[in-house]
Parts: C-alpha cells; sequence; structure tokens
C-alpha cells in the first residue's frame, strides 16, 4: 500500500456516537436483477422478446402483496439504467460499438431512447404497495472476462453493461491485470479512485429519486482486495464507505448492505457488521451468495448487528451441477422446493433473524441454454405467503438438507461432497430448528452419491445413537422441478427416531464398511407428514 494510502486509512474520521435506530417494518424483501426480464421465459415474456417497459411492471405486480419491499438492481452496477451525468451513456454505446462491434441491449435502448427505468420501477412499487428499493453491485464481474477479446471469444451485448473506457483506461486499479478470469479483474477498493466511481452512482441516485432505501451489494463480486491489503485496512475502507453513503442519504432512507452469512468471508471482505451499524447501516442481508443454504453463522452474526434489522436470505438453487457448455447460464439445478424455503426460513427466525430476503426468486423459470439442465416452471410464489410469520412456518413439514452450495472466501471446504474411505468414519452437522410442538414422529435421513450404493455397507448414527436403515429411499415430498434428483440405486437411508432429534447441533455420523470408498454428494433429513 502505498503513502497515500496509507495515510487515507489512518486519517479517517471515527465513527458517530450510536444513536438510537428505527427498526425496519419490512419482514419480507425480494430482489429483482432487471436481467431476468429478459433472460426468463415468462407470461409476459416469450423468448427473445426485447425489453418493454411493462415487463418491469409486471415484475413488481406478481408479488404485489407477498413481499414489503422490492429491491431492483438495475443492470450490474456499472453503466447507469437511468439518465446519467456519471456516465453519459450515448458516448459510452457509442465507445463500446468501435472497440467491441456491439449494440446496446434492450434495456440499455430503452434508457438511450430516454427511459428511465429506476424512476419507472419506483412508480409501479409506489401504486403497488411495495417500498422501492435500489440494491447497487459494488464490484460485478459479468463479462469482464471478454473485456480484451481473444481469438473464439463472442462477447454479448452485455459487454457494454460491465466495462467502461474508464474502466479500460486503468488496468491498474484491476485486482489481477491479465487475468483471464473475470473474478480477477474487478476493481481493487484499495484505490481511492475506485470508491469514488461507486459513490458518484449512489450520489446520483440519491439526488435524483425519492427511494425509500439502498442496498450495497457487497457480493457481486466477492473479492474486493489484493492480497498484501491487511484485514484492518480492508475494515477501514469498508466502514468509510459505508459512513459516506449514510451521509449521503440522509437520516431518514434505509440503508441496507448485502453480506455473506458465514464469518470467514466477512473477514476477506473487510466487512467488520459492529462498525458498519455503527457507521449508519440500518438493515444486514445475510447470504449464502446464490444459493438457498440451512447452515451458517447467523447466530454470530445476529449478535455483531445489534441495532440492525437482520435477514436471511433464500434462493431458487440449493446446488448446481456443472457446465454442460461453455458461457453463462448453462448449469443443471437442484432447486429449492417450497418445504426447503420454509425451514430455512424457520431456523433463520430461531437465530434471530428479522426478516427474510428472496435472490434470483425468478430463475425457476426457463432461462438459459444447454440440453440436460432438467425441467423449469413457474416460481413457487405460494411459498412467500408464510415467510413473514415464524408462527406459520413451525406449523410446515420440515425438508432439512446438506448440499455443495457457496466457498465463500476464507472457508475451509465445504462439508459436501465428502469422499468417505473404507472404516472411515464421517460426521456431518445439522442445526435444526423445533417445530412449533416439537418432534413427534420418526424423520427419515438419506444419503446421495455420484454412484451406485447398492453394494455398500455403512453404520449409521445420530446423536451418537445408532439408528435403523431403512430400503424406502423416495423423495420425501413432491419435487415440481426434477432436475439433479438421485436415481434410487445413488440413495441409501435411515430412520431417525422423534427422541434423537433436538433444537440446536445434531449430528449424523457415518462409517463406511465396504471396502472401495464413496463420495457423499447429498444429504437430506425430513419429516414426511405434515406436522
Amino acid at each position: 500500500m502505498n503513502r497515500r494510502h496509507f495515510i487515507t486509512l489512518t486519517a479517517a474520521a471515527p465513527l458517530a456516537a450510536a444513536e438510537p435506530r428505527r427498526k425496519a417494518p419490512f419482514r419480507v424483501i425480494y430482489s429483482n436483477d432487471l436481467t431476468n426480464i429478459t433472460s426468463c421465459v415468462s407470461p409476459f415474456h416469450a423468448a427473445r422478446e426485447p425489453f418493454r417497459p411493462e415487463m418491469l411492471d409486471a415484475t413488481v405486480d406478481e408479488v404485489t402483496g407477498l413481499v414489503d419491499a422490492h429491491f431492483l438492481q438495475p443492470g450490474l452496477g456499472v453503466v447507469p439504467m437511468w439518465p446519467s451525468k456519471v456516465i453519459d451513456i450515448k458516448e459510452h454505446f457509442a465507445w463500446i460499438k468501435q472497440r467491441y462491434g456491439q449494440k446496446p441491449d434492450s434495456f440499455s435502448q430503452f434508457v438511450l431512447n430516454g427511459g428511465d427505468i429506476v424512476q419507472r420501477f419506483i412508480d409501479r412499487c409506489r401504486a403497488k404497495g411495495q417500498a422501492a428499493f435500489i440494491s447497487l453491485r459494488m464490484n460485478d464481474a459479468h463479462h469482464k472476462e471478454f473485456f480484451d477479446p481473444k481469438p473464439g471469444d463472442k462477447p454479448g451485448s452485455s459487454i457494454g453493461m460491465s466495462v467502461t473506457r474508464w474502466y479500460a483506461e486503468h488496468p491498474e486499479h484491476r485486482i489481477k491485470p491479465g487475468s483471464l478470469r473475470g473474478a480477477d479483474l474487478v476493481l481493487n477498493w484499495a484505490e481511492p479512485e475506485v470508491r469514488e466511481q461507486k459513490l458518484a452512482m449512489l450520489r446520483e441516485l440519491i439526488d435524483n429519486y425519492d427511494l425509500d432505501g439502498l442496498e450495497l451489494d457487497f457480493l457481486r463480486f466477492y473479492s474486493y482486495f489484493r492480497p498484501e491489503t491487511l484485514i484492518e485496512q480492508r475494515r477501514v475502507i469498508m466502514t468509510n464507505f459505508v459512513q459516506d453513503v449514510r451521509k449521503l442519504l440522509g437520516p431518514k432512507k434505509w440503508l441496507c448492505a448485502r453480506v455473506p452469512c458465514y464469518l470467514p468471508a466477512l473477514d476477506e471482505l473487510g466487512l467488520d457488521l459492529k462498525s458498519l451499524v455503527a457507521a449508519g447501516l440500518d438493515m444486514v442481508n445475510a447470504s449464502a451468495h446464490y444459493f438457498t443454504t440451512q447452515q451458517h453463522d447467523l447466530a454470530a452474526i445476529r449478535k455483531l448487528t445489534t441495532g440492525a434489522t437482520l435477514y436471511f436470505e433464500l434462493c431458487h438453487t440449493i446446488w448446481k451441477g456443472a457446465k454442460v457448455q461453455a458461457g453463462y447460464d448453462v448449469f443443471p439445478f437442484r432447486r429449492a422446493t417450497r418445504e426447503h424455503l420454509h425451514t430455512g426460513a424457520l431456523l433463520a427466525y430461531a437465530r434471530g433473524a428479522d426478516g427474510i430476503s428472496l435472490f434470483n426468486f425468478a430463475y425457476y423459470r426457463q432461462h438459459g441454454q444447454g440440453e440436460g439442465r432438467g425441467l423449469f416452471g413457474e416460481p413457487p410464489f405460494e411459498a412467500l405467503n408464510a415467510l413473514g410469520d415464524p408462527h406459520s412456518l413451525a406449523q410446515q413439514p420440515q425438508h432439512w438438507f446438506l448440499a455443495p452450495g457457496w466457498r465463500a472466501p476464507g472457508m475451509k471446504p465445504l462439508p459436501l461432497p465428502r469422499l468417505v474411505k473404507p472404516a472411515q468414519t464421517v460426521t456431518f452437522r445439522f442445526d435444526l430448528a423445533a417445530p412449533a410442538q416439537g418432534w413427534n414422529q420418526a424423520m427419515r435421513i438419506r444419503i446421495q452419491a455420484a454412484t451406485s450404493l447398492i453394494a455398500t455397507e455403512w453404520l449409521a448414527t445420530f446423536n451418537d445413537k445408532s439408528i435403523p436403515s431403512t430400503q424406502d429411499v423416495s423423495e420425501p415430498f413432491s419435487v415440481p422441478y426434477p432436475s439433479m434428483l438421485a436415481k434410487p440405486n445413488e440413495l441409501r437411508a435411515w430412520l431417525v427416531p422423534a427422541n434423537l432429534l433436538h433444537e440446536g447441533r445434531n449430528t449424523f455420523s457415518l462409517t463406511l464398511k465396504s471396502e472401495e470408498p464413496i463420495s457423499v454428494h447429498f444429504i437430506d433429513l425430513a419429516s414426511q407428514t405434515s406436522l
């Protein structure tokens, strides 16, 4: 770090004294990435149909009465999707055409024609009784790998939303100049000029629009510093940035941040939650980046965010498979079912959440490309009815799971997949929240592998007590989106008596008695009927 940056960090103003806070009144918040409007096939958008502003209205309309606040991500947070003086978009897209030969995408063309996506969104939210937030991505990596196209690369029209002339002129500001990975080509937040670029966009939004609040999305993407920037330096930079936004926003608007739901990742990103709340953060949206998970550090995060409203994020998927071809949106997904969502929300409330947020919920719909990605369908909007009511959630059937999800920065390897060797005992941990009347029936726990388990032998215990195997390996609930489900021979199951289940930490241990190692990819624990 050079001397100028050192002075900037050490001369930072102290945090203002804590003041009594209003509590954010929103129980369910909904993130809308805008891109889904034209990338997903929906009741209001046919395949390959260009954007019309009525489509944006429809995304607000379809969750009316189900959510309290709507968070719009206007593009990638790089090029304004509103009339802007920060970036002259006519000049910007002239440069894009010259450099890449690409025309604007249909969202950008709407703005070039005089449209204003942000104002249209606010107006529709107000008409439909939803609080209107803008969620701005702090360091998005999408399409940056195509910044300097190589032979065979095909940067699409989205490149115009990802890079700017300023970005092109300052390769020294990137995390790892010259890399071929988009995640390495995001900007280095140790550079004051980088932070000022983002503040300029936020300032314009605050000055020109009557928003209910802003969200700073620190997970799109989760790389901000080079390795030489120490954690304490990162924390000062991030805290000062939030403090600057708070001053711009004023005391009456809500300020939210989307952050990891895992403690190690918070340190890597420089997100000191206590300091951020003291700096003026009202709402903390704890997320597993792209996945619904049920195992997290939310209880510890609750202690770090006293005074702020804490949300836990759910997503359309619990697990994604390998790409079926090159490109974006080419993964198969194991979709989150209603039972997965309700069970995850119940645990979040039990560990201190004040509400639930939803991310990429529209992506149950057909999108992307490639064969073998499973069936798509309409999102389970009916599942949202219970998300704001912990008492209702406690009455619902439970479906717990462990799945490959997000290996957050700084984390150890994920619990799954896990290679189990012959004669080896492995233990998996479940943090469970009890239903309304406690567990009053046996539950069934299953393991899933990528190979046949027919000839394998296992010993299984739950909370150190032996549990019996069962031949029933069927899905415990109906699955509207059957993708990445196991074949029957790839599953083994055991019964867990109700008296072995308890609130909080539970352990499931397996000992492999067969002679060949087995890789376990997925585990679930489910009630069979309504409780």
